[in-house]
C-alpha cells in the first residue's frame, strides 16, 4: 500500500525552569493512504504532542522537535519553513482539536469560519465558497445548513459543534486528517453518531485518518491499525485484530483489562501505579515499575522491537528469544 505519512525516530522536548521534559522519545510509525491509524494510551503519554509535531504546532519556545523526520508524501515537514507549512495546514493536512467550543471563534458566524480557510487557500469566488460550505455542512449532517451558517457557535449543541469543526477541517479536501480525542466531551449517543460520520467521510473522500484517543471503544469501531503509546514511546503496533485478540505488551493487556465489558464478571482490573517522570525517563522499559512480569533487564535496557508478524510488533523483553528460551527451560524442568 502507498504510504502517505512516515514518521521516524521523532523526539519532542520542552525546556522548563524545572528541566527538560522528553515528551516524545523516538516515535516511529507510518500511515497508508485511505486507512485509519489509532494512537492510544493514557493521558500524558505523548499522543497529542505527536499530532501537534506532525502539524508543526509545537510552541517554540519552550518546545522543539529535537530529532527525527516527518515525511508527508516525500516532504520532510520537520525541515519546512513556517510559510511552507501554512500552505500545507488545512489544505493537505487538517486537524480536529479536542474541544469544539474552543476550536471555534465565538465572535464569528459558522459560515464565516467555514469559508475563511477555503478563500485563504483556494482561488474561489464568494458564491463558490458558500456553495462548498453548504455542501460540507450537508455531508456532516447539519440540518437546514443555509440558515445555520448565519448562526454563532453558542447556538449549537456540543455534538453539532463537533460536526462543524469536522466540516471546517475537511472543506479544503485534505489527504490527511488528524482527529485529537474527537469524542471526549460528548455523550455516548453523540459519540456513536460522530464515529459513523468519520466512516461516512472516509468512504466519500478517501481521506487518511490519525485518531488520537484513550478510548478503546472508539478504536474498535474505527481503526484499521493501532499504535499503543506509553511514556513518549510507541510500545506495540498491530492491526485491530492483533491488538484486541493477541495483545503482547503487559501495558496493552492492562488497557484492555481495564475497559468495562457487558460479559465481564467481577471487578475491573486497573493498572496499578503511575507513568514515569519524563523530566528524567528511565533507561529501560518505562512500564517496569507497574509490570507484574518485570525482569532485572527491563529496568536497565530498553528492549528492541520484536516482529511477531508482518503487521504486529512489540517492544518487550518477554518477546525476546532468550526470555522465551528461559521460560521453556523452566517449564521443562518442572
Amino acid at each position: 500500500m502507498e504510504k502517505i505519512l512516515d514518521v521516524t525516530d521523532l523526539h519532542v522536548t520542552f525546556t522548563t525552569y524545572g528541566g527538560t521534559v522528553q515528551a516524545v522519545r523516538g516515535v516511529s510509525f507510518h500511515l497508508n493512504k485511505g486507512e485509519t491509524l489509532a494512537i492510544v494510551g493514557e493521558s500524558g503519554c505523548g499522543k497529542s504532542v505527536t499530532s501537534n509535531a506532525i502539524m508543526r504546532l509545537i510552541p517554540s519556545p519552550p518546545g522543539k522537535i529535537s530529532n527525527g523526520t516527518i515525511l508527508f508524501k516525500g516532504k520532510d515537514l520537520s525541515k519546512l519553513s513556517e510559510k511552507k507549512m501554512r500552505a500545507i495546514r488545512g489544505v493537505d493536512i487538517s486537524m480536529i482539536f479536542q474541544d469544539p467550543m474552543t476550536a471555534l471563534n465565538p465572535t464569528l458566524t459558522i459560515g464565516t469560519q467555514l469559508i475563511e480557510g477555503l478563500k485563504q487557500h483556494q482561488n474561489v469566488s464568494d458564491a463558490e465558497a458558500k456553495e462548498k460550505a453548504l455542501e460540507m455542512l450537508n455531508l456532516v449532517g447539519i440540518p437546514n445548513p443555509a440558515e445555520r451558517m448565519k448562526q454563532f457557535p453558542h447556538q449549537f449543541s456540543g455534538g453539532m459543534r463537533q460536526r462543524i469543526v469536522i466540516a471546517t477541517a475537511l472543506i479544503c479536501e485534505p489527504e490527511l486528517l488528524i482527529a485529537d480525542e474527537p469524542t471526549t466531551a460528548l455523550d455516548v449517543t453523540i459519540q456513536a453518531q460522530i464515529l459513523e460520520l468519520f466512516e461516512k467521510i472516509q468512504d466519500v473522500t478517501g481521506v487518511s485518518i490519525i485518531l488520537i484517543t484513550h478510548d478503546l471503544g472508539v478504536v474498535a469501531k474505527l481503526a484499521d491499525r493501532i499504535a499503543v503509546m506509553y511514556a513518549g514511546k510507541i510500545i506495540e503496533t498491530g492491526t485491530k485484530r492483533d491488538i484486541f485478540y493477541n495483545p503482547q505488551h503487559p501495558y496493552t493487556k492492562g488497557l484492555l483489562n481495564s475497559v468495562p465489558r457487558l460479559d465481564a464478571k467481577g471487578k475491573l482490573q486497573p493498572i496499578d501505579g503511575t507513568p514515569p517522570d519524563l523530566f528524567s525517563p528511565p533507561a529501560g522499559c518505562p512500564f517496569t515499575p507497574r509490570c507484574p512480569f518485570a525482569m532485572e533487564v527491563c529496568n536497565k535496557v530498553y528492549p528492541d522491537s520484536s516482529k511477531l508478524s508482518d503487521s504486529h510488533t512489540v517492544d518487550c523483553w518477554l518477546q525476546d528469544v532468550r526470555a522465551k528460551q528461559l521460560v521453556t527451560t523452566t517449564v521443562t524442568k518442572q
